[in-house]
């Protein structure tokens, strides 16, 4: 009997095999099949901190090495081939150990040496997760360049803008885009957070005591690009704090995905009309031909839902349990690739849909209607020495006459605004409200919706994507 069918990672002291009922339960190969890569980077470090500490000859390293790189290559082409692996062991750890008996024979036993599955599992997965967040983040930058540009592009359109979904004021539909823009900035900049956080290795922390060998931590934490080692044992296999934090994050994200979808979906609606989705992000009807349904934005919308329900069956997986590793954190993966994935797609189908819509300008100015104006003509007043409580009543009125006589504000006769107000002023003074350019050039202030305040941020933001970009 080889060595090969002699060892286990776990099993000396049991007389039967599990249940099979149990290792369906219990077997996670499915899942960690996709941390094969960080799982033999980090038995690479591993061994190679082993041999630097005097715990392993130089030999059984080479031989380690060797035999790691081309258990690598051997999965990756049969997961290229067949899409799983078919292998007997229940999860990946056992798999990469059991195979690379193969080439390295009995070095192979050492490699495990003073290593647990629990700080190795969870040095994979931050492994895992700082080289995916990474890629996710160039996502939504580029979702975050996509809504600039349009912004550019678009800043002379004007358009409705809404609250409680009513007409409220005029802006500029470059200074909509923005909102969003601003919003996946601060995705952005949160997920870089926890991404500093993250870079913090568990690696030779063992089972829950530390490691027994003398090794340099520090040494084998940077060797794997972090930036530092866990302070505790006991914290580094227990903690699944940053897995909370990122489905967290992409919960937020998420939703500020759904925000956009929804008031995109809303504006193609014939009721309002001024964009119009490509074909590649629409769908049609089995039975209405005349159908152009959003299904991209729509499911985008949902997925926020399920992010939220990601997030949060985590952090009940976590609040019943007691301090250190405990077999309810194996599905910490399941949840976190889930997650990731649904995310990841979301963030391109907006980006794609955002890139490729069309906006309707005769559409989105037909739009807006005069009573829009109203907070225009209560600041006119303002301007005049009129108190803007009493100048904020006197619109009121003024609105409450229009209706009685069948007009909007900007038909109603002149006189009837000077017999409620006379500090109105001139009739020539009056009609230059009723101008949408003018409308919205007023709002000059930062943050604001005129040409000189949106183009300053979008200046702002593209200084912003230079400056993280040039730091990256």
């Amino acid at each position: 009997m080889s060595s090969l069918d002699r060892y286990q990672l776990w099993g000396g002291c049991f007389g039967e095999e599990p249940s099979s009922v149990l290792r369906r339960l219990n077997d996670s190969l499915g899942i960690d099949v996709r941390l094969f890569h960080e799982d033999i980077r980090g038995s690479k470090a591993w061994a190679n901190e082993l041999h630097r500490s005097g715990h392993l000859s130089e030999d059984d390293n080479t031989a380690i090495q060797s035999g790691l790189k081309k258990v690598e290559d051997d999965i990756e082409q049969e997961l290229c081939i067949n899409g799983r692996l078919n292998d007997p062991e229940e999860d990946i750890h056992s798999v990469v150990e059991r195979r690379l008996q193969k080439y390295a024979g009995d070095a192979a036993l050492r490699l495990h040496t003073a290593r647990s599955r629990n700080d190795q599992s969870a040095t994979n997965t931050k492994l895992w997760m700082l080289k995916s967040l990474q890629h996710i983040k160039k996502e939504i930058g580029q979702l975050l360049s996509i809504l600039i540009s349009r912004a550019k592009k678009e800043i002379h359109i004007i358009a409705p803008g809404y609250t409680h979904l009513q007409r409220a004021q005029p802006i500029r539909w470059s200074h909509f885009l923005l909102s969003y823009a601003w919003m996946f900035r601060d995705d952005i900049i949160r997920l870089q957070e926890i991404v500093e956080r993250l870079s913090c290795s568990p690696l030779g922390s063992g089972a829950i005591a530390g490691c027994a060998l003398q090794i340099d931590r520090k040494r084998l934490a940077e060797s794997l690009g972090f930036k530092q080692c866990t302070p505790n044992s006991m914290y580094a296999v227990g903690s699944r704090d940053h897995i909370v934090e990122y489905l967290n994050w992409a919960s937020l994200c998420g939703v500020h995905l759904s925000k956009l979808a929804e008031d995109l979906i809303i504006y193609s609606t014939q009721e309002f009309g001024f964009i119009r989705l490509s074909d590649q992000f629409s769908t049609g009807s089995s039975l209405m031909p005349q159908k152009r349904n959003p299904d991209g934005l729509e499911l985008v919308r949902g997925a926020a839902g399920l992010l939220l329900g990601d997030a949060f069956s985590f952090s009940c997986i976590l609040k019943g349990l007691p301090s250190t590793y405990n077999k309810d954190l194996q599905s910490d993966k399941e949840v976190l690739f889930r997650s990731y994935d649904r995310l990841l797609d979301c963030i391109k189908v907006t980006a794609g849909t955002v890139e490729t819509m069309q906006i309707d300008e005769e559409r989105s100015v037909g739009v807006l209607d005069a009573g829009m104006l109203a907070t225009d003509l209560a600041h006119v007043l303002v301007r005049g020495g009129v108190p803007f409580r009493r100048a904020h009543h006197t619109v009121g009125a003024v609105l409450r006459r229009a209706a009685e006589l069948g007009h909007d504000l900007q038909t109603l006769p002149y006189q009837e605004y000077i017999t409620i107000c006379p500090e109105f002023g001139t009739e020539k003074e009056l009609r230059k409200i009723f101008s949408w350019e003018s409308s919205v050039e007023q709002y000059t202030t930062e943050g604001g919706t005129s040409k000189s305040a949106v183009s300053k941020q979008i200046e702002s933001l593209e200084q912003w994507i230079k400056d993280i970009t040039n730091k990256i």
